[in-house]
């Protein structure tokens, strides 16, 4: 029961008292205010069981004591699901799937790659003396378009202003090897030194480099054309565009070595089949794809007998 004497008959002691819980509570509506929950001291009778409000009842030792009466604890509100974080993580697979797939094309590409370079090897290491086939020169040798089940390779078009050309361009039998047939070249300014076959068609430039039947033999006045992959069979010319103007290419004959001085590197389109027309001085025309892995054009790298 609460006390209800005036202040003039309480005692300096339960003055003293009072005034020590008063300084208590506003300590602790200082302190739930700090933690964001104000207090209202005009709240209804029906909120008043939310906020602890202090009691003042005189015990049996005289002494004034304060009782907080804590409301009861609601429960927690259910947890709602994340969507941002499920959505985070699906995104997250999906591109983890993505790059594991990328990495599968690649090692089978390579894997693709190294096969066809072993296959190429082996026919290096041991050429067969069959002559080779006789194909149509209706593009630049070198290209990446393998012969259909006929057996029969398969040409670009052939501009009009070129069509003339290539008409009189009449194809010749793979000749018998001989001591004037080119052997070997060899270009140490890009790291080549590989074998030189007679014939330029698919199956001959697995075997090696390919000259082109028709064209004149190392060391003789005329265009020598020779040609290779850059990207498959061993990846001969791979580094072709790398050749400078005045490095030195040597192309290995049985009696003899000819010295070949680089004068200009073109890229042109597989149908400019001008390049291997004959000349009046000795010259070494080395054909390939272009660009690495591309190979939508040809490069072209010019050389004349020193």
């Amino acid at each position: 029961m609460k006390d209800r004497r005036p202040v003039d008959e309480l005692s300096i002691e339960e003055l003293e008292e009072i005034l020590r819980l008063k300084k208590r509570e506003a300590r602790l509506e200082r302190l739930r205010a700090r933690q964001g929950e104000a207090v209202d001291s005009e709240a209804p009778a029906s909120s008043a069981a939310l906020s602890p409000a202090p009691v003042v009842s005189p015990p049996a030792s005289g002494r004034y004591s304060v009782v907080l009466e804590e409301p009861a604890r609601g429960r927690g509100e259910r947890r709602s699901i994340q969507w941002r974080w499920v959505t985070d993580k699906l995104l997250l697979m999906v591109e983890v799937l993505a790059i594991l797939g990328l990495v599968l094309v690649a090692t089978q590409m390579l894997s693709t790659i190294r096969t066809l370079n072993a296959e190429s090897q082996e026919q290096q290491a041991a050429p067969t003396p069959t002559p080779t086939p006789v194909i149509s020169v209706a593009v630049l040798p070198g290209g990446h378009t393998p012969p259909d089940v006929r057996g029969e390779s398969q040409p670009l078009a052939i501009p009009i202003h070129l069509q003339k050309l290539v008409a009189e361009i009449t194809p010749l039998p793979p000749p018998t090897p001989g001591p004037e047939h080119a052997q070997r070249i060899v270009i140490t300014t890009i790291g080549v030194d590989a074998p030189v076959v007679e014939g330029d068609d698919w199956e001959a430039l697995k075997k090696g480099v390919g000259h082109h039947i028709g064209s004149v033999n190392p060391g003789e006045r005329g265009n020598c054309i020779i040609s290779a992959h850059n990207d498959i069979y061993g990846e001969i010319f791979r580094n072709l565009p790398e050749l400078r103007v005045g490095d030195e290419i040597l192309v290995h004959t049985v009696s003899q070595v000819y010295r070949y001085v680089v004068r200009q590197t073109r890229i042109i389109e597989p149908t400019d089949v001008s390049v291997m027309m004959p000349t009046n001085t000795p010259v070494l025309t080395l054909i390939s794809c272009y660009p690495y892995r591309v190979d939508t054009q040809r490069i072209v790298v010019i050389a004349s007998l020193e």
